[in-house]
């Protein structure tokens, strides 16, 4: 007996001890693995969200959310990027994000472009969870005149995003089923982005006349204190069953969670698990402003909304089209590259040269022409100094010998004491042309050789009025009316009396021969006015003939002339006589002139300082 007592008490020690051996093992092991650090790596995971009111409000409402994913999820950090719409389609193509949070019209269009699946859609903190929270809101000022959508026409709007389901495209999928056509419906629509506040400050302030906001945004604004409810009204409001906000169109389903397609399917899972899991009054829910989330809702609505619109997903752009096709062929990508920046500077290298010696050669060319323009004309004036010196040698001769002629004329009568006043008078008046005509030519060689006249006080009507003497009988043979006009005070002028009694004689001869030459002129009529200012005198030689036939420039030009027997100097001689003045001297067509006393002609216009030696 006492030994089967012993083997029974033996028997039971050895089967507890071999069953509580494994527990105290797995304790220590269990232990043990709590003492040692972790060496699993621990995956990084970026999640875009749609910032809707700016990046750091976004960061605070969602970096709950990620915290919780992250204890949710081991092995697995979360961190939440607040984005537009278009960073966050450029993001996704360089794989920068891995997971968005966004509406389902960004995400239809998204998912045309990039492989997305589609995991949790957002139940609303608002309306006991509605599923459907995504609509426009049309709001004007409380005192603004508009209260229907027809008078929205050639108004002012603004709007958060074109591709904003609620900022702006269920708007206008509502004024496409009223039967408007929203393309050239409005004055002005501007897209201000996000935040969406300053698209309700913007009404506010007077500064458009309408706005497109999102779904609650405006009773959001007011239960913080931004705005004031009184001083704005909803245009087309409505306000659906368990809903606590007004809206203008018909609700969209909730914001999206999806995975891009590089996260493993393991995690997917895990994420949408521990999405279907959190409850409404979890502090990630809270902050996330969320009362959880269930399985994706269907977006017929939208998708229904887009055909109607005709909305096609936007094409990614081109230069991240070439980016995706580099990130894929790499080596065959920067090869391209290169030759394109080689070939491109080539071309711009290649393309400089060409310029440069195209501009070396036109002013090369350019600088022939100007030589040999120079050369000609100094031919021609060597020709015409040494021509003029020996005219200007043989009229000295024949003119001094009128003059003494005339002279001795006048002494013989003088020393008879014969008294015929006629023939007087006819002596004196040949002696005096005799000593002009001497003055004249003693006036074209000073010229050739450059040298400077005698100034003298001059009476500048007595120098006007002696040239017109001197063409009175082609005046009258030719039926030209002449009339002469003075305005201001006269005085005298330090001036070379014989160049511009030469300048007068010239232009009123072409004058003349303009006149004689045009048949289509009715009544032939010049004009010379002189005007005296305080500053200089101004003279007007104007006639009503064809006016000029070529530029001013080239007529003034050296050994340019539009007659057949003429020699291209006279204007050349007149511009050079009035410059040295120190006065101008222009030509013009009448037409040009305000003005002018006529329409048609030519119109020649002198200016001489006062300068009182």
């Amino acid at each position: 007996m006492l030994y089967r007592a012993f083997f029974y008490v033996c028997v039971i020690l050895c089967v507890g001890y071999l069953t509580l051996l494994p527990v105290a093992a797995w304790a220590v092991d269990d232990n043990a693995q709590k003492a040692m650090p972790s060496s699993q790596p621990v995956s990084e995971f970026k999640v875009g969200v749609l910032a809707n009111h700016g990046v750091q409000k976004g960061i605070v409402r969602w970096k709950s959310m990620m915290d919780y994913l992250t204890a949710a999820v081991p092995g697995t950090h979360f961190e939440v990027v607040p984005l537009d719409f278009n960073e966050m389609s450029r993001q996704l193509l360089s794989h920068e994000i891995q997971f968005i949070v966004t509406n389902p019209g960004q995400y239809l269009n998204l998912s045309s472009n990039f492989p997305l699946s589609w995991l949790a859609t957002m139940k609303s903190h608002q309306h006991g969870g509605a599923t459907f929270a995504i609509g426009s809101t049309i709001i004007v000022r409380a005192d603004s005149d508009i209260y229907t959508l027809k008078d929205l026409e050639g108004k002012h709007l603004v709007a958060s995003d074109p591709q904003a389901l609620g900022g702006y495209q269920a708007a206008i999928g509502l004024l496409h089923k009223m039967g408007y056509n929203p393309e050239n419906y409005f004055g002005s629509l501007r897209f201000l982005g996000f935040p969406l506040e300053p698209i309700v400050y913007q009404v506010r302030d007077g500064t458009v006349d309408a706005a497109i906001t999102p779904f609650c945004t405006l009773e959001e604004m007011i239960e913080d204190g931004l705005v004031r409810k009184a001083d704005f009204r909803v245009i087309h409001p409505t306000m659906p069953m368990g809903y606590d906000c007004l809206v203008s169109t018909q609700l969209y389903p909730n914001w999206s969670f999806a995975a891009a397609e590089t996260v493993p399917p393991a995690i997917t899972q895990k994420i949408t698990q521990a999405l279907y899991a959190l409850p409404a009054d979890h502090p990630a829910a809270i902050q996330a402003k969320t009362l959880g989330w269930t399985a994706p809702i269907s977006q017929l609505k939208v998708i229904k909304l887009f055909k109607e619109l005709q909305l096609k997903a936007p094409q990614p752009p081109l230069h991240q089209t070439v980016l995706k096709w580099i990130e894929r062929n790499k080596e065959w990508g920067l090869a391209l590259m290169l030759l394109f920046l080689v070939s491109t500077v080539y071309h711009l290298w290649l393309e400089y040269k060409f310029r440069e010696k195209s501009e070396f050669l036109v002013d090369t060319e350019r600088q022939l022409k100007d030589k040999a323009l120079q050369l000609e004309r100094m031919q021609s004036a060597t020709i015409l100094g040494e021509i003029g010196s020996g005219l200007a040698h043989e009229l000295n001769q024949p003119i001094a010998a009128i003059t003494q002629y005339s002279e001795g004329g006048m002494m013989q009568l003088n020393h008879r004491g014969e008294t015929d006043p006629e023939l007087y008078e006819l002596l004196a008046k040949i002696n005096a042309q005799s000593v002009r005509a001497g003055a004249v030519v003693h006036r074209i060689r000073s010229l050739l050789k450059r040298r400077k006249g005698s100034y003298e006080q001059v009476n500048l009507d007595e120098v006007i009025n002696n040239t017109l003497v001197l063409f009175r009988r082609e005046f009258s043979r030719n039926d030209i009316s002449l009339s002469h006009q003075l305005g201001g005070e006269p005085y005298p002028i330090m001036a070379d009396e014989v160049g511009l009694s030469q300048v007068l004689a010239n232009l009123l001869k072409n004058s003349l021969d303009a006149l004689a030459e045009s048949n289509a002129v009715t009544e032939k009529r010049i004009m010379v006015t002189i005007d005296y200012t305080p500053q200089g005198v101004c003279i007007k030689v104007i006639d009503n003939g064809p006016g000029l036939q070529r530029k001013a420039q080239e007529l003034m030009a050296s050994f340019c002339s539009t007659k057949d027997d003429g020699l291209g100097l006279g204007l050349a001689i007149c511009r050079d006589v009035i410059g040295q003045h120190d006065g101008s001297f222009g030509i013009e067509n009448c037409s040009d002139q305000l003005n002018a006393p006529w329409s048609k002609g030519c119109m020649v216009t002198i200016n001489i300082p006062n300068v009182r030696d």
